[in-house]
């Protein structure tokens, strides 16, 4: 069973979407096949296939927090073009002094 033109032209204003007469009939015939493909899924026996969540297995790929030791300041400034007060001092970016 396929969709009418009253069931795309729903469709299309639930979705905000202005559609000429041409479209009606092109969405109708692809959102129908859609549906039908859909259709043949469902009768699939699935019984023996387990529910999963997730297909593969989740990795955690970040490293663990720890903390470690650092640079000092005058080790992370030692090649800074400009500096001020231990900072690194940049251009103006967003077009106002601070």
């Amino acid at each position: 069973m396929g969709l009418s033109s009253e069931q795309v032209l729903h469709i299309s204003r639930l979705a905000r979407l202005g559609l000429t007469d041409a479209e009606v009939e092109l969405f109708r015939d692809q959102l129908s096949s859609i549906i039908e493909h859909v259709n043949k899924l469902s009768e699939l026996d699935t019984e023996a296939i387990p529910p999963t969540a997730q297909v593969i297995e989740l990795l955690d790929v970040f490293a663990k927090d720890e903390p470690s030791t650092s640079y000092s300041t005058d080790e992370m400034l030692a090649n800074a073009p400009e500096k001020e007060e231990n900072c690194f001092k940049v251009i103006t970016v967003l077009g106002y002094e601070t």
